[in-house]
């Protein structure tokens, strides 16, 4: 489990048809990386399969299919998280690392000290956006502002923007998102009871 802080920026330094390789920060790991730990990158749960020269990650093709990361060549930012542990803060929300689908920045927008990007979700998942809601773009715990049919704002601050992929992000760019899992499970506990009561 995640909570959207990202922690680090690392560089992709390879992809290949069944692989991704990522080279992090000398402070995101400064012990090293167990082998098999979840560390989210651009909130895509990944497994670290090898850490001599960076991190190595196996990716699924139903992983390249369903998220952004088949889109990302060598020398990209990539937002990363380790997998928090049963004692730490929560700083965020609850984050999962499974994409529900990837979304298209529509436009950004400089307002006064802070970037406003639009983001275009699938219709299909409107029904989870509302506003002042969580959801995760890239991995990074945000809020949602004014949704409108499968769009929706979110206010940057400097910290966010500089200290994440966004500062490298255009509009047009894919980007990977997971919606309120509370959301979901409690839409399913009361479609199975709607539908039990008719």
């Amino acid at each position: 489990m995640f909570t959207g802080i990202i922690q680090a920026l690392g560089k992709v330094t390879e992809v290949g048809d069944t692989v991704l390789v990522v080279e992090p920060p000398y402070y995101f790991a400064p012990t090293g990386f167990d082998l098999g730990e979840s560390v989210a990158v651009n909130g895509c749960c990944l497994t670290v399969v090898d850490s001599e020269n960076g991190m190595r990650f196996d990716v699924s093709p139903e992983s390249w299919a369903r998220t952004s990361l088949g889109s990302l060549k060598v020398g990209d930012p990539v937002n990363l998280e380790r997998a928090m542990t049963a004692g730490g803060r929560f700083g965020g929300h609850v984050v999962q690392g499974h994409v529900d689908a990837t979304g298209t920045i529509v436009s950004i927008q400089p307002s006064g000290e802070f970037v406003v990007f639009r983001v275009s979700a699938p219709k299909e998942y409107d029904r989870y956006l509302i506003d002042k809601g969580s959801v995760t773009i890239d991995g990074i715990s945000l809020t949602v502002v004014s949704p409108v049919d499968g769009e929706f704002d979110m206010w940057i601050i400097p910290h966010t923007l500089e200290k994440t992929n966004l500062h490298a992000k255009t509009v047009g760019d894919k980007v990977n998102l997971e919606f309120d899992v509370i959301a979901k499970y409690v839409e399913k506990m009361m479609s199975v009871r709607l539908a039990a009561a008719s």
